[in-house]
């Protein structure tokens, strides 16, 4: 009897119930579209890896040890030859390459967002496939890849600018690649010659592979690595193949949990929605459920009639999220530049009905519960209403949370490590908990804060509107808190990138000290470097005084492996505006500097004598020639610019600092000018330097708000399911108030003004906390360059606004519904 009775609630409750499952659709099509985008990125992979290497039964490589990055001599590469069991051993070159368009600009993905532009050797084994054309041959003919090709219109046989880390190269295109869809990477290949010239060094590899004439790869590494010189090893193919899948793992458990977390706080939002439609749907069917209870239903069949339906829902909603997922997963294809089939695995689908139908439940449960306990004897009464609880074990109950959750926040603040991050973690979810319980003891007071203007202004439907507000504090609170959660969120992302910005901008200020920065666009995020015969050409320029070639290295330092600077000492200081604190700013002929932090760290004084291990293999004790005070720019190494190239093998100018005895717009245009050759350079000021900065925080803060504006439309939904319900609930009302005179436009905006009223409340909330949140985040972080709190106030209050409008639009429909109500059935409705 009771699966009729849940089967003809759900008929009886379709539109609410639709509304309920909204919040699961969203919420798992969050979660199906992140787990079917990675499972098919994951199967793309595993079938390029199945294409590529699968011939290879030894690679040679530089050890770890040193900082990597030494490439392999040719002299290796004819001792592994000669080795007994090669066959076709081939050397490989990797290094920055691009295209420009027709447009001038690089083909392709901008360098900000980190996709890879590769300059390759093109070699009969490298695993990508020649489509059309032919391989190239010779210092002015390249190959591409066909994705950069076609969006960039080139053909075989174009000609095609390409940029290295050198002045740009005219080529002609003989030959279209397949690559297998790296990433949306595009691929430019050479000869090998040309490839060492423009990427590396002459004679030299970035690594060596080859195939076995019959020892297997165990027993072939064995042999090779028996005739390599100290610095370099030799590893299995196998190995090598596992490594590869295992670093593209890692990029894709990043990436899924990243996504993850967002889908999951969509959800937790979801959930709030999902009981305050129950506890809503309950609290109206009161009677009939104690009806139930008379004629002989127990508790238990109760319990499960309710439960019914939100498995219903929960199973409505998780079909169409997964079915939404698999669209999200199609719209993250095209944005990662992939065409691959999608791959459905049993993951996701059983991950969306255990979400979906899992949350939906135990937030019904409660509900349930109460629905339980209504005695049957409250079906003879007219005015039956489910009992409500003293709000004073849910205040001390929240009151707890939030105190707790503070103090593990505070421990998590305190301490650093995955520990810390799990800490901080769990305390912003039980202050978000605790505040949610507290809500309902918050609302009264706000709520009759902002309330007020609109009684004063509307007259009786502003009155009415902040009255409705306030007669149910929990239904106002729940409905509320879902909004709550997301707008805390943004909140807390919005002040961090305030922050950001404004620390940023002031380290700009106080460290840089020089009229002009030349570095490769995207920087380090491309592999691109600046030319080695940039600073010359610089030099030249009329009205420049100096530019001076800054590198980038890494390097072992007593035993640490760390990121150092190389460049001349007075052009370091001067550039990082560095105050030297202990010694003096000078190399010497066998000094470095320091950094005060990485000093004190590290028990080091001036004069202190260090071992440093470089890529190339080789060892060098320098002295501590001087410490600095901490400086962001710098870092906190700087080494003499001549013993890094002492130790490397193709030198990469990370930056060239300029001066010049005017820096206005003549001397810009005509820096400029001097790089035409270079179209990759940026030239950057200290203002344009602090745009960039801005434009780099922007982007991440408008990705991170976008992806939490999921939870803020959920929360929208819970709104108008709020409302509707509650229309629906005071149908007996609104009768009455129609009789004695109020009219249709005064209804309609009564209803507007309550869910603006409820809108705001949440927004103001969640603001609060955020803000909260965001302090104590920039406060742990300080000591790691976020030295200035900023809230971003102006955009807070556009916020508040947002909030409102969702809060007037979200009313639209039941406002309507309510003005059409006929004031007769109205009244006699029970």
């Amino acid at each position: 009897m009771m699966a009729k009775v849940t089967l003809r609630n759900l008929a009886a409750h379709k539109i609410r119930l639709v509304l309920t499952a909204v919040a699961v659709i969203l919420g798992v099509a969050f979660v199906a579209g992140t787990l079917i985008f990675t499972d098919s990125m994951n199967r793309q992979f595993d079938d390029m890896f199945s294409r590529i290497g699968q011939s290879v039964a030894v690679s040679v490589r530089t050890t770890d040890e040193g900082g990597g990055g030494r490439p392999v001599p040719a002299s290796v590469v004819e001792s592994v030859k000669n080795v007994e069991g090669t066959e076709n051993v081939v050397g490989n070159v990797t290094g920055f390459a691009g295209v420009l368009g027709r447009d001038g600009e690089m083909a392709g993905p901008p360098a900000e967002q980190g996709v890879p532009k590769l300059g390759v050797n093109w070699a009969d084994d490298t695993g990508f496939t020649m489509t059309s054309g032919r391989a190239p041959r010779g210092p002015a003919e390249v190959a591409l890849d066909a994705a950069t090709a076609r969006d960039a219109g080139f053909g075989v046989g174009d000609t095609v600018q390409v940029v290295t880390s050198g002045p740009v190269q005219r080529m002609t295109v003989v030959g279209l690649i397949d690559t297998g869809d790296l990433m949306g990477a595009s691929v430019t290949a050479f000869d090998t010659a040309t490839a060492q010239k423009l990427l590396l060094r002459p004679g030299y590899f970035t690594d060596l592979q080859m195939e076995s004439a019959g020892p297997s790869e165990s027993e072939l590494r064995d042999r090779v690595a028996a005739v390599l010189p100290g610095g370099f090893e030799a590893i299995t193919g196998e190995q090598l193949r596992e490594e590869t899948k295992s670093e593209v793992a890692q990029i894709m458990g990043f990436f899924r949990t990243f996504m993850l977390v967002f889908a999951l706080i969509s959800v937790f939002v979801g959930a709030f929605i999902i009981f305050n439609t129950f506890s809503m749907l309950v609290a109206q069917r009161t009677r009939e459920l104690a009806l139930l209870r008379a004629i002989g239903a127990a508790r238990p069949q109760v319990t499960r009639a309710v439960l019914g339906e939100a498995v219903a829902v929960g199973v409505v909603g998780s079909t169409l999220g997964l079915a939404a997922g698999a669209g999200l997963a199609l719209a993250l294809q095209g944005v990662a530049g992939m065409d691959a089939a999608l791959v459905f695995t049993p993951t996701p689908v059983i991950w969306s009905y255990a979400v979906g139908i899992v949350v939906t439940v135990v937030s019904a449960y409660f509900p349930a519960r109460r629905a339980a306990k209504i005695p049957p004897v409250a079906a003879m009464r007219d005015d039956v209403a489910l009992p409500q609880r003293s709000l004073r074990i849910r205040v001390a109950l929240g009151s707890l949370l939030a105190a707790a959750g503070a103090a593990l926040i505070a421990a998590g603040l305190a301490g650093s490590g995955n520990g810390a991050v799990a800490l901080v973690g769990g305390g912003a979810f039980a202050v978000f908990i605790g505040v949610t319980m507290l809500a309902p003891l918050i609302s009264v007071p706000v709520v009759t804060v902002l309330g007020a203007p609109f009684a004063r202004l509307l007259g009786a439907p502003g009155r009415l509107a902040r009255r409705n507000a306030l007669r149910n504090p929990r239904r106002t609170a729940a409905t509320a808190a879902a909004l709550m959660i997301g707008l805390a969120l943004i909140t807390v992302v919005n002040v961090l990138g305030s922050t950001m910005r404004t620390s940023i901008e002031q380290q700009i200020e106080n460290q840089f000290g020089a009229d002009y920065l030349v570095q490769a666009a995207g920087g380090g995020i491309s592999g691109a470097s600046v030319g080695s015969d940039v600073p010359a050409t610089l030099e030249k320029v009329p009205g420049v005084e100096d530019a001076t070639a800054i590198y980038g290295g890494q390097a072992t330092f007593g035993g640490e492996e760390v990121q150092y600077v190389a460049g001349d000492a007075a052009a370091v200081v001067q550039a990082g505006r560095l105050e030297t604190v202990a010694g003096k700013a000078e190399f010497g002929s066998d000094g470095f500097l320091v950094g005060e932090g990485a000093a004190k760290e590290r028990g080091w004084t001036v004069g202190a004598q260090v071992p440093i291990r470089f890529p190339d293999g080789k060892t060098a004790t320098l002295r501590v020639a001087g410490i600095y005070a901490e400086n962001d720019l710098v870092g906190g190494h700087v080494l003499d610019p001549r013993v890094y190239l002492a130790h490397t093998v193709k030198p990469q100018i990370g930056l060239v600092v300029v001066n010049a005895a005017d820096a206005g717009a003549a001397t810009t245009e005509a820096i400029e000018g001097a790089l035409a050759a270079y179209p990759n350079l940026e030239v950057s000021d200290q203002a344009a330097l602090k745009d960039r900065a801005r434009g780099q925080v922007d982007s991440m803060v408008t990705a991170l708000t976008t992806l939490l504006m999921m939870s803020v439309i959920i929360a929208a939904v819970g709104v108008v399911n709020t409302l509707a319900l509650s229309v629906i609930e005071r149908t007996r009302e609104i009768g009455l108030l129609r009789a004695i005179g109020l009219g249709r436009r005064q209804l309609r905006r009564m209803i507007r003004v309550e869910s603006i009223v409820i809108a705001v409340f949440g927004a103001v909330l969640g603001i609060g906390i955020g803000v909260a949140f965001g302090a104590a985040l920039q406060n742990a972080l300080s000591d790691q360059g976020l030295t200035v709190l900023s809230v971003p106030v102006v955009t807070l209050c556009v916020y508040v606004a947002v909030a409102a409008v969702i809060g007037g639009l979200a009313a639209l429909w039941p406002a309507w519904r309510a003005g059409r109500m006929d004031v007769l059935k109205a009244i006699s409705t029970e």
